[in-house]
C-alpha cells in the first residue's frame, strides 16, 4: 500500500528517478510519493472539509487507493464499471458506479449478494435504463439495490440548441430528476440514496490554456455562466428529489472544480481523482497547480541522426478528441519534443529538440501521460520512489490481471 499520511519531504527529481529504476526494465513507471502526499493534501484543502470519493478510472491500482482512502477527508470510490465495482467492494465498503452498466452478469451477481447490494451504488439516468436494470436483476426478492441518479450537469443555451459539456444523462431539469426518482422508488427492488452531476466543462478544462488570450477569456467566461447556472438548478434538482425519498450523499465536481462545487450547499460530497498523479491535461489552471507524480520511461534505442535520438514505443495516447494536448509529454532530458510528422509510435517514438544531442543508446527519457489512469493500462506496476529511493510498487489493475473495459 502506498503509504500517504507520511510526511511530505521533498520531491524526487528526474535524475533521482533515473537512479532509482536503474534495475528495473523499461519501459517502466514510476510514482513519486512526495508528489503524490502534496497533491492529496491539495485536494483535501480545496474542498474545504467536504469528503472526496476518489474517482478510480483516475487511479486503477488497488494499493493507491487504499493509501488515499486512508486520510482523513477521503471516503468511498467513485468506480467506472459495475465488475470494477463488485471487486473493489470485495474490500471497499462504498462504491459508486459512476456511469450506467449493461452488463447483465455483472447485475445478476450484485442482485445474489447481500454484501455487495449493500456496498455498491448504481448509476440510472433515465426511465430506459430502470427498465433493463429492473430485468437484468430478475427476481423482485433478494437485496435492495443502491441507486445513484444523475442530472445532467451540462450548459445548455438557446432552448437547448446550443450545448456546453459532456452529453451524459438526459435528465436535465429538476423536474426529469424528481421523475425518475418516483419511478425508482416504486419500484419494490430499489433504494434511492444518491444524487450526482459531473461539471465536465468545468474540472475538465483548463482555463488557463497556453495560445489564444481570447481563448483562455472565452473559457472562463463560459466556466463562470455554467457555474452560476448548475448551482441553481442543482439545488433545485437536490430539493425535488429529496420531497421524494430521503438522500444519503448528492455528489459533484472533479478535480479541476473541486473549491468551486464544495461551496454549494446542496452538494454533500465531491470527487476526485486526475489530481493525485497530476497528468499533462491538468497543467493549465489557474485555481490549483499540481505536482506531476507519475510518469514512465521509455528507453532510448536508435539515433537516426546527430539530432534526434528514438526510443521504444511510447504511443501511449490519452482518450477523447484527437490533438497534441491527447499525446505523452517527454519532459527529461529537457529540450526534448515529439516530432510533427510521426508523433508517438506505437513501436518506436522519434524525439528532437536540443536534449536529444545528447542521449545515447539504453539511455531513458522521461514522459508524463496526458490523463491520470489511462497510464497504468500500459504497466503492471507503478514503481515507489520516495525521496530518490525505490521503495515498494503498487500494482495496476492490469498488474493484477483485471480488465474492465
Amino acid at each position: 500500500m502506498a503509504d500517504l499520511s507520511a510526511p511530505r519531504r521533498r520531491r524526487t527529481s528526474f535524475g533521482e528517478l533515473t537512479t532509482a529504476t536503474a534495475g528495473l526494465p523499461a519501459p517502466c513507471a514510476a510514482l513519486d510519493l512526495a508528489a503524490l502526499r502534496t497533491n492529496a493534501a491539495d485536494l483535501l484543502r480545496r474542498a474545504a472539509g467536504k469528503p472526496i470519493r476518489i474517482a478510480s478510472k483516475s487511479v486503477r491500482s488497488r494499493a493507491v487507493l487504499h493509501g488515499a482512502l486512508a486520510l482523513d477527508g477521503m471516503a468511498g470510490v467513485l468506480a467506472y464499471t459495475l465488475p470494477e465495482a463488485l471487486w473493489l467492494a470485495g474490500e471497499i465498503e462504498d462504491v459508486l458506479v459512476g456511469y450506467p452498466t449493461a452488463d447483465e452478469q455483472a447485475l445478476a451477481a450484485l442482485a445474489a449478494d447481500e454484501q455487495l447490494a449493500a456496498r455498491v451504488t448504481l448509476m440510472i439516468d433515465s426511465a430506459d435504463q430502470l427498465e433493463f436494470t429492473a430485468a437484468a436483476l430478475g427476481s423482485p426478492g433478494g437485496p435492495p439495490i443502491r441507486v445513484c441518479l444523475e442530472l445532467d450537469a451540462s450548459l445548455r443555451l438557446a432552448a437547448g440548441r446550443l450545448h456546453v459539456g459532456s452529453r451524459r444523462s438526459p435528465a436535465h431539469s429538476p423536474e426529469a430528476v424528481a421523475r425518475l426518482a418516483r419511478a425508482v422508488t416504486r419500484h419494490p427492488r430499489f433504494t434511492l440514496v444518491g444524487l450526482m452531476a459531473y461539471e465536465g466543462q468545468i474540472a475538465g478544462i483548463g482555463d488557463n490554456q497556453p495560445g489564444s488570450p481570447v481563448t483562455r477569456l472565452g473559457v472562463r467566461a463560459m466556466q463562470r455562466a455554467s457555474a452560476a447556472e448548475l448551482h441553481e438548478r442543482r439545488a433545485a434538482a437536490v430539493a425535488a428529489v429529496r420531497a421524494v425519498a430521503p438522500l444519503e450523499f448528492v455528489n459533484g465536481g472533479g478535480t479541476g472544480s473541486l473549491e468551486l462545487t464544495s461551496a454549494e450547499e446542496a452538494v454533500t460530497e465531491v470527487a476526485a481523482g486526475s489530481g493525485l498523479f497530476a497528468p499533462a491535461l491538468f497543467d493549465h489552471y489557474t485555481r490549483f497547480h499540481p505536482l506531476p507524480a507519475a510518469h514512465f520511461a521509455l528507453p532510448v534505442v536508435r539515433r537516426p541522426s546527430p539530432r534526434h535520438a528514438t526510443v521504444l514505443g511510447g504511443g501511449w495516447i490519452a482518450s477523447g478528441p484527437p490533438g497534441r494536448d491527447r499525446l505523452p509529454v517527454p519532459v527529461w532530458p529537457r529540450g526534448l519534443r515529439l516530432l510533427a510528422t510521426e508523433g508517438a509510435g506505437e513501436v518506436q517514438t522519434p524525439l528532437g529538440g536540443p536534449g536529444a544531442a545528447g542521449l545515447r543508446i539504453g539511455d531513458r527519457v522521461w514522459f508524463r501521460h496526458a490523463k491520470a489512469g489511462e497510464l497504468c493500462e500500459h504497466v503492471d506496476e507503478l514503481h515507489l520512489v520516495d525521496e530518490g529511493r525505490l521503495t515498494g510498487s503498487a500494482p495496476t489493475y492490469r498488474g493484477e490481471g483485471k480488465t474492465f473495459l
